[in-house]
């Protein structure tokens, strides 16, 4: 029975040869009235597949028929999860389920009109700005969506049943978009109010929603209404907080002309919504997930706009719902699955985007790069360079040339370099932005005595100890002891990744008592860049396994990012940005780290308290044995709680301890932040005011011509716009003092 609601509308062995809903529906119900206790996983059902919930919904209006208790109980289940889910993405599922239930006569439509209203008032009073906090927007935002997003699923029959209400419901959304802020640009709000005020204009008639429903229509009028409760609503804290728990679903890239889906507006966006609740309820089933999504109840094609909305998740601001290796094994499953239709969309849609690469987001294009590299990867790098060949004409810092130099060297990486010169033998020329095939740069290759007596103490085992007093006896009077170790170091552990781990484990401390200070480690960087200056990856895997060792500091690596070497690259080259981006992540991921373990060793802490806090009330208890009063509960309770407090006792010393050690290098940890967070804006203020252009002068922005300067400044820009994006959390706390030290006019105005 299990099986026949998961597959209940899908082309399977479970239903025979019919693909016919009514069909499915009869066979599901023979089955399930006689399971009539499994209520919970009918509702699971509704909630995780929510693009059958107008099956599901037809399903629980017949059993309404004969079991209204049971339908009872299911409509309070629904009631109560939507009570728990106002503050979470289920209530927009659960809002469209009981949109459902309206259609199979389960749910009175005043009901469901009291639930919209109450949603869309607590919106209203959200972005007033007297009664309410216009910071929350989105939240409010967020509950008008949901509103508008359930009725496709029923708006006919609200419309049919208590059309006064539901035209009341429109014209308050049409109020509440006149007092919300606006930016200039229609969002995904109002677009969607203009689809829903279409779909109405045209008798809610829509391709895209099944509504089997209509087929048991004479035996649903009899059903007994279930009343839904009015909801309380819940109170909010801060913007930040609010755009990240009320995060836009979707925004759409547009990237296909309006030819490519002749489907309606509201059609369109339904679509988008099956879509994107398959791929989140399926995250852990990337197969089954490409299966749905490949199958949807609708009469119509829709790959153009399946790879649309795959690739507006990919690229989602400020980030996607899942990490891009889940979009990318989905579009892959979709290409095995579609063969003679998918792929070609999706080749499609990154030739589209490669014609708009230049007005990306930074951070946008950035995914694009790594999920185009590792999709090619797993279809053999089949792709026609030859059209993509144009770019070696255009200038070093181009966009488009940008673009194809870092999907070949991403590819390197996943690969090899002979590997994918021949994958671009229609285009040999493009061999060019390969990166070069040299191994490193060792600068004592003909063996320079000091490097080689290095080199066999390294073979020969020899203690860093050991090693830092010859250093110092031998090396220290000769100019260049940096590069000289740097360089012999470095060429010892280029033969893996295991050696370069080995190398820095064994001999980390030559490398901290040669560079003590940021001063130091700076040039460190140097010579780490100059040895692996043929191979992007070493260089950044080098410089991020130095970061883990503690040889180098964050603010070095920011120093190093914006010194003259680097700067000039930051518009033909990823690998700063990159370098950059693992500084940050490794920064923050220890403070998440050690903000995890406070936590579990607090309720460690806890557990041992409240061992002896009860110990304590159980010896102070009087109580009777053998007739007698007697100090104490009784012995055997006591011996347990004797040693459980026992136990804990030995363990709490420690934990505390450790407990004050972790906090007080979470106290360090976020100090030294704060002086990273000032180092790195500074940095780019500085680097931004050579080059920015006064912002007192008159620039015609549409007439201006985009050279070398100003690509430099815009890729700058844009990952300074990233990276503020991306940290933004952790930014907050700090902007009082970065207002007033960093954020120069220049900064607003850029």
């Amino acid at each position: 029975w299990k099986t026949l609601l998961l597959r209940i509308g899908e082309k399977g062995p479970e239903y025979g040869t019919s693909s016919d809903y009514k069909d499915h529906i009869e066979t599901c119900f023979g089955v399930i009235r006689r399971e009539i206790e499994r209520s919970p996983f009918l509702l699971q059902c509704a909630e995780q597949l929510p693009h059958k919930i107008p099956l599901y919904g037809t399903l629980i209006g017949l059993l309404n028929l004969e079991n209204e208790d049971f339908v009872q109980k299911l409509v309070e289940s629904v009631h109560a999860n939507f009570q728990v889910a106002l503050n979470c993405n289920s209530i927009r599922i659960l809002l469209r389920f009981m949109t459902s239930l309206l259609c199979s006569k389960v749910i009175q439509p005043a009901s469901l009109i009291v639930v919209f209203e109450t949603l869309l008032s607590s919106a209203a009073t959200t972005v007033d700005e007297e009664k309410g906090n216009p910071s929350w927007q989105p939240q409010a935002d967020f509950y008008v969506i949901c509103i508008l997003s359930s009725l496709p699923w029923g708006g006919s029959e609200l419309a049919e049943q208590v059309p006064d209400e539901i035209e009341r419901v429109l014209v308050g959304i049409q109020a509440y978009l006149s007092i919300r802020f606006h930016n200039g640009e229609k969002d995904f709000v109002e677009d969607l109010l203009d689809r829903i005020q279409s779909l109405a204009s045209n008798g809610w008639k829509l391709e895209s929603v099944p509504r089997p429903h209509l087929s048991f229509e004479a035996q649903l009028v009899a059903g007994k209404f279930h009343p839904i409760k009015c909801m309380e609503q819940p109170s909010g804290k801060q913007k930040h907080d609010a755009l990240t728990r009320y995060p836009q679903r979707i925004r759409r890239l547009n990237i296909f002309p309006a030819n490519k889906m002749e489907v309606q507006p509201i059609d369109r966006f339904v679509v988008e919504e099956y879509l994107l609740d398959v791929l989140f309820y399926l995250n852990g089933c990337r197969k089954e997930c490409a299966s749905y999504m490949a199958n949807l109840p609708v009469t119509f094609r829709y790959e153009y706009l399946m790879a649309e909305t795959l690739f507006s998740q990919i690229l989602l601001l400020p980030q996607p719902p899942f990490k891009t290796l889940y979009y990318t094994l989905v579009i892959m499953d979709l290409c095995k699955a579609l063969p003679g239709a998918f792929p070609a969309v999706v080749a499609g849609a990154v030739r589209a985007l490669f014609e708009k690469i230049s007005d990306l987001d930074m951070e946008s294009r950035t995914r694009l790069i790594l999920w185009f590299s590792h999709h090619l990867s797993n279809f053999q790098f089949i792709w026609p360079w030859e059209e993509w060949a144009f770019v070696l004409d255009l200038p070093k810092w181009a966009p488009k040339r940008v673009f194809v130099q870092e999907i070949l060297q991403r590819e390197v990486r996943l690969s090899y370099w002979d590997k994918i010169k021949q994958s671009i033998e229609n285009a040999t020329a493009l061999e060019e932005l390969l990166p070069p095939k040299a191994g490193p740069n060792f600068m004592y290759e003909e063996g320079k005595e000091l490097s080689a007596e290095l080199s066999r103490k390294v073979k020969e085992k020899q203690t860093a100890r050991d090693m830092i007093v010859w250093i110092e006896e031998t090396i220290y009077p000769v100019h260049g002891t940096l590069t000289i170790v740097v360089q012999t170091l470095l060429d010892i552990g280029s033969k893996s990744f295991t050696h370069l781990v080995t190398v820095l484990e064994r001999y980390g401390q030559v490398f901290s008592k040669l560079c003590p200070d940021n001063d130091k480690q700076v040039m460190l960087l140097s010579q780490v860049s100059t040895y692996w200056k043929n191979n992007v990856q070493m260089t950044a895997v080098a410089i991020d396994r130095m970061m883990g060792y503690r040889l180098v500091s964050n603010q070095a690596i920011v120093r190093w990012v914006f010194s003259p070497e680097n700067v000039d690259q930051f518009h033909v080259s990823d690998q700063p940005w990159e370098i950059l981006g693992n500084a940050l992540n490794k920064t923050y991921n220890r403070i998440s780290d050690l903000r995890k373990d406070i936590s579990n060793i607090t309720k460690n802490v806890l557990v041992a308290e409240n061992a002896r806090v009860e110990l304590e009330a159980a010896e102070s208890k009087l109580s009777l044995v053998e007739g007698e009063p007697v100090l104490g509960e009784n012995p055997a309770k006591m011996k347990r709680l004797k040693s459980t407090v026992e136990k804990t006792g030995e363990a709490e010393l420690s934990l505390r301890e450790s407990l004050e050690a972790k906090e007080a290098l979470l106290n360090r940890a976020l100090s030294e932040t704060e002086v990273l967070l000032l180092l790195l804006f500074q940095s780019f203020l500085g680097v931004l005011k050579e080059r920015l252009p006064d912002p007192t002068m008159d620039v015609d922005s549409e007439n201006c011509e985009v050279g070398e300067r100003e690509q430099w400044c815009l890729s700058t820009l844009g990952y300074l716009t990233a990276f503020t994006r991306q940290y933004a959390s952790e930014i907050w706390p700090h902007m009082e003092k970065l207002e007033s030290e960093v954020f120069h006019p220049l900064f607003l105005q850029a």
